[in-house]
């Protein structure tokens, strides 16, 4: 079951960080419209969320959630944060099937740890669909759609 989840997680990660390293430093601050985060904080949003989930998955201290949104600027520095928070998460999707039924606590919430990582997974899908207009509307091809 682990590697389940780990498997259908994985494409998604690599899509977000190619996006990620491809979308040209000038755009990381394009805002489809008012209200939305920016490309940047969107990436941003992703690590941040990604560190504090697989925080709770691997028992450590879970940092909030917003924290890399609101302290890397840079499109270094959100690339670097995003990798980073993945290798993080590797670590929790690596858990194995004895373990992955464990109760554990977020956002203030008792749930298995299984759960948590079906959540981290559907919330980078969440955001990966965002990311595919963002890069449409600057006339990029999302990494998932190329050679179709």
């Amino acid at each position: 079951m682990a590697t389940t989840v780990r498997d259908v997680w994985t494409p998604t990660i690599g899509f977000i960080t190619t996006a990620a390293e491809e979308m040209p430093e000038a755009k990381y601050a394009f805002r489809p419209v008012a209200g939305v985060r920016t490309f940047g904080e969107l990436i941003g949003h992703v690590a941040g969320a990604q560190n504090m989930i697989c925080a709770a998955v691997l028992g450590d201290p879970q940092p909030k959630e917003d924290a890399v949104e609101k302290s890397a600027t840079t499109k270094a520095a959100l690339v670097a944060a995003l990798k980073a928070s993945t290798a993080y998460c590797a670590k929790a999707y690596a858990i194995t099937d004895a373990a992955i039924h464990q109760e554990i606590t977020i956002w203030g919430e008792k749930h298995s740890k299984l759960w948590a990582l079906v959540t981290n997974t559907a919330h980078d899908d969440e955001h990966y669909g965002n990311i595919v207009t963002y890069l449409r509307m600057n006339g990029m091809v999302p990494p998932s759609s190329r050679g179709q």
